[in-house]
């Protein structure tokens, strides 16, 4: 099989190029110049793209004697992941962009141009597995990475492939360090890769601007505070407040009105939600009939919790949790899984919340 190996300079995806080249495929590696400002994205462990990942990539290539390309989409990237990021704060929504790169960059665009190309299948570093076609979580739940491959169609996993779902990231580091690859030790990138500093809202100040508004306490609907920019908060947030709301109990944010630009805050009570709604869903599979029973991961590294899921009257989705959460942004993404403890969670779609209460 022809495919392509998505090279980013790191350990997971240099293993990954390497255990394809193992099973017989005709590999060729490619690296996504994403920025356009490549220089100032990596500082340390946070950050990725750079041209000191790009060189990476390229000294793996060369060590599995493979082809090895540059491909520039920093302008798609842009407009796709990193204008989408700050619109999205700016509406009032948490995004979250490394699920959008997957579906817009990875399998979208990396996946139409391989296509074109003549190539069978893009293969990446995501920890997560394949199984008959169907999506599932990673060996090692500490490094799953199948919440952002959530949004993925099934005719895009058709034309994907994850080696490392099978294995732990320790595992993952033996092999690169047994194959001499320079990268074996190097640190894992963090937070958001356009935003190496970890600031993430000096950033969207610098895009944004100041927009000064109102905190307000939702017991009293008192102001009780004043901000810059609802973009400096996410609903659930409980740090980083720089309010006094009178009592020593902890206050959370419960809501976020950008027109307004009010910032409403409360108790952890009023924090709790036990009903979810969605936009449109994206399924990985045939799509399930409504309602059905599953799971429900709401961020990243949450823990997912039993739900119901329904159809609402304008296509998207109604959760209904078995156990109230806290910190339910819209823009977030809603994973369904369905447990398997013997052949491991499987992935059945996504869909982005809306609202909850």
């Amino acid at each position: 099989m022809r495919v392509l190996a998505a090279m980013s300079g790191g350990v997971d995806s240099a293993v990954a190029a390497a255990l394809a080249v193992d099973a017989g495929h005709d590999v060729t590696g490619v690296h996504l110049a994403l920025s356009q400002d490549r220089q100032t994205l990596r500082s340390g462990a946070r950050g990725c793209c750079s041209v000191e990942d790009s060189h990476d990539a390229r000294r793996v290539a060369d060590e599995l004697g493979i082809p090895f390309y540059v491909w520039d989409m920093a302008d798609r990237f842009t407009e796709d992941v990193v204008d989408d990021f700050v619109a999205e704060y700016a509406a009032g929504r948490t995004p979250n962009p490394c699920l959008r790169c997957n579906e817009k960059i990875k399998f979208s665009a990396v996946l139409d141009r391989a296509r074109a190309l003549g190539f069978d299948a893009v293969v990446t570093g995501h920890h997560a597995r394949l199984a008959d076609g169907q999506l599932r979580r990673s060996v090692d739940a500490a490094k799953d990475q199948s919440y952002v491959l959530g949004v993925l169609t099934p005719a895009q996993l058709a034309a994907a492939a994850f080696p490392l779902g099978g294995m732990t990231k320790d595992r993952v580091r033996e092999i690169a360090a047994e194959r001499g690859f320079a990268v074996a030790a190097k640190p894992d990138s963090h937070d958001i890769c356009f935003i190496p500093d970890g600031d993430t809202r000096g950033f969207l100040s610098r895009k944004l601007g100041s927009r000064p508004g109102p905190v307000v306490d939702a017991a009293t609907g008192t102001t009780v505070g004043e901000h810059d920019g609802t973009y400096g908060f996410t609903v659930g947030q409980r740090r980083g407040l720089g309010v006094s709301a009178g009592d020593s109990r902890p206050r959370y944010v419960l809501g976020i009105e950008p027109v307004s630009r009010t910032v409403t805050i409360g108790t952890a009570d009023q924090a709790s939600v036990d009903e979810v709604r969605t936009g449109v869903p994206t399924w990985t599979g045939t799509a399930p009939s409504l309602p059905f029973r599953c799971e429900v991961q709401l961020r990243a590294h949450g823990t997912p919790v039993a739900c119901e899921v329904s159809a609402d009257d304008g296509g998207g989705l109604v959760i209904e949790l078995a156990q109230p959460q806290r910190g339910v942004a819209p823009g977030q993404s809603a994973v369904l899984y369905e447990p398997d403890p013997v052949r491991g969670d499987l992935v059945l779609g996504q869909a982005a919340v809306a609202g909850a209460r």
